[in-house]
């Protein structure tokens, strides 16, 4: 069976158990939330109230500036992104939240990949901290 683009890969979707935000008013939302820094990317989060749509699931949403560099520059970080992303938030995020990560100038796509996971560990931790 043959994976995406049919390269014959068997990978998974970039974020196979997150949905990813589209709407402009999600980032803005998010954008006015929860915030928490570090060396690779910013991450801002915000829990949705039960009746905004898809009540349970956790979305994920991407941002990387022209600051970042050109149009290969911002794809590559929004790639490292979007991985550490799929490896770390079905396990950590919370089901009901909105996510955005925001990519860093000369960061994203230079800081070590194990790095940047466990800073998004890190910050989901103290994001999370203290709320049930």
């Amino acid at each position: 069976m043959q994976g995406q683009m049919g390269r014959g890969t068997e990978s998974p979707p970039a974020v196979s158990v997150c949905l990813v935000l589209a709407k402009r008013a999600d980032f803005l939302r998010a954008a006015q939330a929860l915030r928490q820094g570090t060396p690779g990317f910013l991450l801002q989060a915000r829990e949705r109230r039960a009746e905004e749509a898809e009540p349970g699931a956790i979305r994920i949403g991407y941002t990387c500036s022209r600051k970042l560099g050109n149009a290969v520059a911002r794809n590559r970080a929004k790639r490292r992104l979007r991985e550490i992303a799929r490896a770390v938030l079905p396990a950590h995020g919370r089901p009901g939240w909105d996510y955005v990560l925001v990519g860093r100038p000369g960061a994203t796509a230079t800081r070590d990949f194990v790095e940047m996971k466990a800073d998004l560990v890190r910050a989901l931790g103290r994001i999370h901290a203290g709320r049930t």
